[in-house]
């Protein structure tokens, strides 16, 4: 099982991530919105503003502090990571 760190010490499974995208747009506010009121949505932002949103296969969306290109960097390092061992 991969993870991968999504700020502040927060950790996700990076194989059940489906997508990361920006929070700006207004299909993506719905989603968010449509998530907290289901229960559906973990707030990993510690207060801080929302830059990313990881949307996960089991419906979850998880809200991060840390910039999409970041979360998707580290992502990738780990693939290299894995790939080289």
């Amino acid at each position: 099982m991969q993870l991968i760190n999504i700020g502040f010490g927060n950790i996700v499974s990076a194989n059940r991530i489906i997508a990361i995208v920006s929070p700006e747009s207004a299909p993506i506010k719905r989603m968010v919105q449509e998530a907290k009121d289901s229960k559906m949505a973990v707030d990993a932002t510690y207060g801080r503003r929302t830059r990313a949103v990881v949307i996960m296969d089991s419906g979850h969306i998880i809200l991060s502090a840390v910039q999409p290109e970041t979360v998707a960097g580290r992502l990738e390092r780990e693939d290299k990571e894995e790939v080289e061992e």
